[in-house]
């Protein structure tokens, strides 16, 4: 059943659409955040296993509500790594298991790239589709990447 929620079915859909590639990102983002926890080595090893462990577990957070946002507007959510893999803009990089520094200069592109898309995807969601909802929900996601990239920054100066 369609939501009746004051958007016209095809910005109904623009906004899931928009989503679901976020979501994809995210995704990517996790489980290389995920992995990074994992195997990061070295003098710094406890503070940026943690540092990588409270970034996943926000991570998390981000994901469910991207995931519930694309609900709400009356689409279905993907959820096969398949499909995250197909739409995300992220890359993974296979075999690869890189140095702190490496780790960390790694994330905080992503972190930038997702920070430059999300402000693209708010004026979309505002401008085009009228979506305020979408709008709000991403302006809270690039404040917590923002956020999160501001940290990793500081490993790296």
């Amino acid at each position: 059943m369609t939501p009746k929620i004051g958007l016209s079915e095809i910005h109904l859909k623009n906004s899931a659409d928009l989503l679901s590639i976020l979501l994809a990102d995210e995704m990517t983002l996790y489980v290389k955040t995920r992995k990074f926890h994992w195997n990061v080595r070295g003098n710094s090893f406890m503070e940026l296993h943690k540092l990588f462990e409270a970034n996943y577990r926000e991570y998390e957070i981000i994901i469910d509500e991207i995931a519930e946002r694309i609900n709400k507007l009356g689409h279905k959510t993907i959820g096969t790594m398949k499909e995250f893999l197909s739409l995300a803009r992220l890359k993974e990089k296979e075999n690869n298991y890189p140095n702190q520094k490496e780790m960390l200069g790694e994330l905080l592109d992503d972190n930038e790239q997702l920070i430059i898309e999300i402000r693209k995807m708010i004026d979309t969601c505002s401008n085009e589709n009228h979506d305020a909802g979408t709008a709000d929900l991403l302006t809270k996601i690039l404040q917590q990447h923002e956020t999160i990239a501001w940290v990793v920054r500081r490993y790296l100066d």
